[in-house]
This record gives C-alpha cells, structure tokens and sequence, in this order.
C-alpha cells in the first residue's frame, strides 16, 4: 500500500532547486543557453526563484565523475528550508549511482517537491523509500526550455499538480503531440518542433471501472533498480495503477516483453488493479507494444486488467505531471483517466 506523505504546494516566490543528478549538460558552454531559458521560462510563468546548487553547473565531466556530489546536492536541497521545491535539470543514465549517499531520513523529515522524468525515476524512487510524494514530470532542460514556448498542456498540468491542493480531476489527452528531435543549439532557439494531430488515449483491454495509487516510471530505469533496496517490497504494487513509458532510445519490443514478464514472473502484475502506458518516442513501436502488453498479461492470466494507451507522459511532448502515491481511476467505458485527488498539501 503506497501511504505517502504528500509535499507543500509551491507558491509564486517560492525558492526552487535546480539540480543535475545524472547527465551534466545543463552546465556545458553549448547548452548552458538552454539551460538559461528554461530557468526563466519557471521564472517568468510560474513566479518562482530559481536556484542552482554548488554542482548543477558543472558540467557533463565532473558531474559524471561525481555521484556523491550530485547526491550532495539533493542532500542540501531537502535539508535547506528556505527550498521549497527541487526540479531535475534533465535524466540520463546513471542517476543510480548515487545511492550510496543519500540520507533517506533527511528526505523523510523535510518534505518537499521533487519532479523529473526519465532517469529521475531513480530520484522518485529515492523519495517513495523516503515516503514521500514525488512527480513524475517535466525537466529544466526539456520542458521549460522547450523552444519557442512553452506547451499550454504542459503549463496546465504544472500549475493544476503543484501550485494547488484541489483534487486534480480529469486529465484529457493533448490534442497534439511531437518527438521531434531538434539539435541543442542556439540558432535553433527560434524553430519550433513540429506537432503531430493526437488520436488521445486508447483502450487496449479492461472493461470496468478501477482504481488505484500510482507508482511507475521509466520502463528501462526501473531495471536499474532491482535487487537494490529502491526497489519496493511487493505489497507496495497492491491495487496499484502502474504507469509505464520508453524513452528516447526506443527500446525494441523484446526487451519490452521481458521486462514486463519479469514483472508477472515477480508477481506484481497480480496485484496491480491497471495500467498506463505512455506514448512510444516518435511512436516507434506504436502497434507492436500494444501486443506485446497484451501477449504477457495474457501469459499471466491478467487480461481483465484495464489497460489505458497512448497517455502524454514521459519521453514526448507535451506531458502531464504523475505524482507518486496518489489515487488514480481509469474508466474503461469512457476511456477516461482520473486523478481523484490532491497531490500537494
């Protein structure tokens, strides 16, 4: 059972926390640009202060070199009261090796907002063992700096996730969608990627309606996690919603297919009450994942578990804010998707 404690929602002035926990590119000379706009863009649109901690900047080098400085980073972030929120510059690969420095007491007595996406998973996992409520969401370096401006669906999801505490409600599907890759480069600050019509969410089994606390993530970093202690006990996935998504690398459906039949093997597809998948990077894969997710949760007896598609979060554009440990519904008559409360205090 996912009880967890649930973070202070941001106010315009608040102080926020940028921090580089896996790949350090937000501080190389090239992409420091990016960096700056999506600094101002949290600035600017949200009202809040943003800072950057002793490592953040460094650089791709010395922050890959350094796991227990970006560990000390997140350290000092949670322990800094007048930091009410920590954003993640941007995922990675190797968020992980951070784990032989982190204080999951410290994080557990100073509650606050962390939210990432990707290789976050890892710094989300870091708080759900603390016991605390963190978001799965939009990055410093992606999403805030996305070019141009930012995307509508993408600021509404923010503000209704972070900055109040009603029930957060129906979330429909965005009405566009992009994977367009545009390299990193300042004379491309200007050329907006171009967005494709979106189909919205699809149904691919289930036909009642469930509920359940959200717990997911990056199907690839989850693997990373096994046999650590981040990885939570069972009973955790008990009546769960699970939410699943790929990345950038488009994962081919082989290793898809094991990694979700590990998960029957586990026996944690036994226990959740649904899934969310979300949309494939550039839809690579689209037709071919659905049966595969269908194929192993027949192979595990579970294909009355409903199955929502296709959802905007994780590695496309735009995205939606998941916070861990909050109660979920989908509605397999209407195809809808729910989050039935508050995710911040």
């Amino acid at each position: 059972m996912l009880d967890l404690i649930k973070p202070k929602m941001l106010k315009p002035g608040d102080k926020v926390a940028a921090v580089s926990l896996s790949w350090g590119g937000a501080g190389d000379s090239e992409i420091l640009w990016r960096y700056k706009q999506g600094k101002e863009r949290l600035e600017n649109i949200f009202g809040l202060k943003v800072v950057e901690m002793p490592h953040t900047l460094k650089g791709t080098e010395y922050v890959y070199n350094h796991p227990e400085k970006r560990a000390e980073d997140l350290m000092n972030d949670f322990s800094d009261k007048s930091i009410k929120g920590i954003i993640s510059c941007i995922g990675g690969d190797d968020s992980i090796r951070m784990l032989p420095y982190i204080n999951f007491d410290t994080i557990r007595q100073n509650p606050k907002i962390f939210m990432g996406y990707s290789d976050s998973t890892i710094t989300n996992f870091i708080c759900l063992k603390a016991g605390i409520s963190s978001i799965y969401g939009p990055a410093i370096l992606v999403d805030f700096a996305e070019n141009v401006q930012m995307s509508d669906y993408t600021i509404e999801s923010i503000k209704k996730t972070l900055f109040g505490n009603k029930i957060i409600g129906n979330i429909a599907p965005s009405g566009e969608w992009t994977s367009e890759h545009l390299e990193w480069i300042i004379e491309n600050k200007n050329i907006s990627r171009k967005y494709m019509p979106n189909e919205g969410y699809e149904l691919l089994q289930g036909d009642k309606k469930v509920r359940g606390r959200l717990i997911g993530g990056c199907l690839a970093v989850i693997e990373f996690m096994k046999e650590t202690v981040l990885f939570p006990e069972i009973d955790v996935f008990n009546n769960a919603i699970l939410f699943l998504e790929t990345s950038e690398e488009m994962e081919p459906t082989w290793y898809v297919e094991c990694c979700l039949r590990n998960y029957g093997t586990i026996g944690i597809l036994d226990r959740i009450s649904g899934i969310i998948f979300g949309k494939p990077y550039n839809n690579k894969y689209y037709d071919d994942y659905k049966t595969i997710i269908k194929k192993v949760l027949k192979e595990y007896n579970r294909e009355d578990i409903p199955v929502l598609y296709n959802m905007n979060f994780g590695h496309t554009e735009p995205k939606i804010c998941l916070p861990y440990g909050a109660l979920a519904e989908i509605d397999c008559e209407k195809a809808t998707f729910s989050i039935l409360e508050n995710a911040v205090d």
